[in-house]
């Protein structure tokens, strides 16, 4: 009994294989080469990278400041909402008489007599608003800032903060992008004195998104200058 096997069934397959991995080759030559010839494709997706990094940062600072003002409440000893503290409201009535007793020395149309009604109504205004805000007062009468890291007091102290982090960042880092654009001009000295306006200005609208491009040029080793 005799077994025969034929040769030529591996032979396709093999024939088969280098077909598909040449035409894969090919697909991928194609697909690459594009990209190599086309800079201005990769500096649009630059520029959509940044324009989507921007939105991000908007739509987070956007959540932040929309939060919702929770109702005050004596969680920290010692401290009353300043709508139920009885100091608080002595110290409103004390300032409003106060004015009235100065606003007798003038005459009803006066300018001072203006000046000291204008107050008065700021006074009122103040006063409200701190009651309504959901501030905690103390024992003397005035508003406390709760720093603790609650969110029903974030209005306080975190946002605030965080608004004046971003803000002094945003000078910051407009300022250090300006010295770097001008540093290799013939007189750079004279572009610090007499600004470029124009080239100013359009660095004040990329620096809104000055902590996206300050993590990636942390990332790239170019946030710090290595001769430094």
């Amino acid at each position: 009994m005799s077994l025969t096997i034929p040769t030529n069934l591996s032979t396709p397959r093999l024939g088969s294989l280098a077909t598909t991995r040449s035409k894969a080759a090919t697909i991928l030559c194609q697909a690459s080469a594009p990209n190599q010839s086309n800079p201005e494709q990769s500096a649009s997706s630059s520029s959509s990278s940044q324009l989507k990094a921007f939105s991000a940062a908007l739509a987070l600072s956007s959540i932040i400041l929309s939060a919702p003002v929770l109702p005050a409440s004596a969680d920290i000893s010692g401290l009353t909402p300043c709508k139920e503290s009885k100091q608080f409201a002595k110290r409103e009535r004390l300032q409003i008489k106060k004015l009235e007793s100065a606003l007798k020395l003038y005459a009803p149309d006066s300018a001072p007599a203006l000046a000291l009604n204008a107050n008065m109504e700021k006074t009122k205004r103040r006063f409200e608003y701190y009651g309504n805000a959901g501030l905690l007062c103390g024992s003397d009468g005035y508003p406390h800032l709760i720093v603790n890291g609650d969110q029903r007091h974030w209005g306080e102290f975190i946002i605030p903060g965080i608004l004046f982090l971003y803000i002094a960042g945003w000078i910051g880092w407009v300022g250090r992008s300006y010295l770097i654009a001008i540093r290799d001009e013939k007189k750079p000295t004279m572009k610090e004195i007499i600004i470029d306006v124009p080239l100013a200005n359009s660095l004040v609208w990329r620096g809104f998104i000055w902590p996206v491009a300050a993590y990636r040029e942390f990332l790239n080793g170019e946030l710090i200058d290595p001769n430094v």
